[in-house]
């Protein structure tokens, strides 16, 4: 496809239509399952972990995933929003957090490391219950 023959707005929303996505954030535990394909075979794989930034830019949009792998080694991961190798997103949990990026838990270890977790009142869970 020529982007000649396309406009400003067309080009900026490529790939994104058809595709929904759950709201999350930054500070949030979300697990992202990964098409991998190995020879002619295809599999899911799953990559849970927390969201440390996110990178509003339309199509090319990007959200980095950090966790702790084997032997206490941080692995971060960053995903496009529109990839087709990205088959779903689960939100797992909402974190409390301050800032828009959580680059300062690289540096971090053990319990330091944790995002402490946003709890719904009662009132707000039956209101997105019933939305």
């Amino acid at each position: 496809m020529k982007a000649r023959s396309l406009t400003r707005e067309t080009i900026l929303n490529l790939g994104t239509e058809g595709k929904t996505l759950p709201e999350f954030k930054v500070g949030d535990t979300v697990e992202v399952g990964q098409i991998i394909k190995e020879g002619d075979k295809e599999r899911v794989q799953p990559f849970k972990g927390d969201v440390i930034a996110i990178h509003h830019n339309g199509v090319s949009s990007t959200f980095t995933v950090r966790r702790i792998g084997a032997n206490g080694v941080g692995v971060e991961r960053i995903f496009p929003f529109y990839s087709p190798a990205i088959s779903e997103i689960k939100l797992e949990k909402t974190g409390k957090v301050r800032r828009a990026k959580l680059y300062y838990l690289r540096d971090r270890v053990g319990k330091a490391a944790r995002i402490e977790e946003k709890l719904q009142s009662a009132e707000k869970a039956t209101v997105s219950a019933g939305k």
